[in-house]
């Protein structure tokens, strides 16, 4: 919630079930506001209790149509009126009553009528909604148009009753239809009454070739339906009552429409149903494109990952026929890497992204790694790598394969054997010369420090004839952009590996 209502709430009565209850309001009032053309403004009394007399009104919400030009371009929240500034606002709190017929305005170079609804919430009115439109347009509407504001009319009727937002209300459950994308108005008894272009494009495409209106909507779905995709428990005339809040899709291969049923209510009764339809026979389409899309990559993913296991066994079963230790050393070393490689694209394999969590990538190579060394290693980690796209996972993978085993190999003491990763993640927007960096970046500082005898003196890493470190700098800085740095430090030899994501 914004800082601007939450200080208007706290000058009001308001209780945490109010709030809640207004909280639905506003969620599903963009289709209020889009049946009656007109800006809504939501505003409540502000006092101490429910028994003082309001000292006046604050504006905690504000939403413009979709379906009309808006009347207020300055955002109204915030916005605060003293008791007895507007008769019709004070009205709908003191009265309960929904004031209409009120004279038009001149704001500006808009002639604007205002319309007030209380709402209504556990027997008392707690908000009131003021409805702003263009009178001019509202002169010679259109059928279309009239629909509209008899549907608002009805609505703001059952907000005014308490019985809008309509409890466990799914309107705006995501991608839920909208007024634009089509409309039918349906009697008690199911028939339409009206079907909006929209609306009758939808259903179009769907085989129905005749009129829409005048016939039972259910019926018209049930003929449409294919056997198999008849809904298993109640069939679509049920479902297109209108005697229940229902969201269903109807697919019958000639197109999806995803349908939203929404009852209108006067008092205890009934008096019929609007249904919100909207072709999104694209949109699925595109949906099941990519969820077919992603299984193809994660099966690619787990070939690659089992190709890699073939091409490490082959190495494997050559290393044992070598005799020269040589090149036997050599061959398990690539085993090694291939491996490393193949464990990246294992955990892309189980994942529908194309990134993975590296601490686990680097579990299982510190694992793979401490089971070759005959010696027992203590150990440590610190800090978390998070989440990296695989094109950063792989190179790094081998690069911290390679480092590990260089300091298994090289770098420890014969006894205490110590080994420790140290992983520091920072916003890389400025590096420490003052140069711009990757906008947007994390910057990944990755040591690995062991407690070994230390460099040979005259060491230099640049023309080391090192196969493992000429891999770690080539991918560092081909693949990774970064840099690395060898060192000794408080006795210790430190690799210090730096790179942007």
């Amino acid at each position: 919630m914004s800082s601007r209502i939450e200080l208007a709430y706290s000058h009001t009565a308001l209780s945490e079930v109010d709030r809640d209850r207004l909280s639905v309001l506003i969620t599903e009032w963009q289709l209020l506001a889009d049946l009656s053309f007109a800006d809504l403004v939501l505003w409540v009394p502000r006092r101490k209790d429910y028994q003082s007399w309001p000292e006046g009104h604050v504006a905690i919400a504000h939403i413009r149509p979709t379906t009309a030009s808006t009347v207020f371009t300055q955002d109204l929240i915030g916005l605060e009126i003293p008791w007895g500034k507007n008769s019709r606002i004070d009205q709908s709190l003191s009265q309960g009553e929904i004031v209409r017929d009120a004279e038009p305005e001149q704001i500006g170079e808009l002639l604007i009528k205002e319309e007030t609804v209380p709402v209504f919430f556990e027997n008392r009115v707690i908000a009131v909604i003021s409805r702003h439109r263009d009178a001019i347009s509202m002169r010679s509407p259109s059928r279309l148009e009239l629909n509209y504001r008899e549907i608002a009319h009805k609505i703001y009727r059952m907000v005014s009753e308490g019985t809008f937002p309509i409890q466990d209300s799914i309107y705006q459950a995501e991608a839920a239809p909208r007024v634009g994308d089509g409309l039918i108005r349906l009697n008690a008894q199911g028939i339409t009454s009206y079907a909006s272009p929209n609306a009758r494009s939808a259903v179009s495409r769907l085989g129905w070739e005749t009129e829409l209106e005048g016939n039972g909507l259910g019926a018209i779905f049930d003929s449409l339906s294919l056997p198999q995709n008849q809904p298993t428990e109640e069939n679509w005339a049920t479902i297109l009552s209108g005697r229940n809040l229902r969201r269903a899709d109807f697919d019958n291969g000639n197109g999806i429409v995803d349908l939203l049923v929404i009852p209108l209510i006067e008092g205890q009764e009934r008096i019929g149903s609007i249904v919100l339809l909207h072709d999104v026979t694209e949109l699925r389409r595109r949906d099941r494109d990519l969820v077919t899309k992603d299984a193809t990559i994660r099966e690619i993913h787990h070939r690659v990952k089992n190709n890699l296991q073939t091409v490490s066994a082959l190495l494997r079963l050559q290393s044992r026929r070598v005799e020269d230790p040589i090149a036997s050393a050599a061959l398990a070393e690539a085993v090694r890497r291939v491996a490393s490689i193949a464990i990246v694209h294992e955990t892309l394999s189980a994942s529908s992204a194309e990134s993975v969590l590296f601490d686990e990538v680097y579990e299982r190579i510190v694992h793979n790694a401490i089971e070759l060394s005959p010696r027992a290693i203590n150990l440590k980690k610190i800090g978390e790598f998070g989440v990296l796209d695989s094109q950063t996972a792989t190179p790094l993978s081998l690069v911290i394969t390679e480092l590990i085993h260089n300091a298994l190999e090289h770098g420890l003491a014969e006894t205490g054997d110590e080994l420790l990763i140290e992983i520091q993640k920072s916003d890389s927007a400025r590096s420490e010369s003052g140069a711009l960096g990757v906008h947007g970046a994390n910057r990944y500082e990755i040591s690995i420090m062991d407690n070994g005898s230390g460099l040979p003196e005259g060491f230099d890493w640049q023309t080391s004839s090192n196969l493992g470190l000429q891999i770690v700098r080539t991918l560092t800085e081909n693949e990774l952009k970064g840099s690395i740095t060898l060192m000794r430090k408080d006795g210790k030899t430190v690799a210090l590996l730096t790179f942007d994501v």
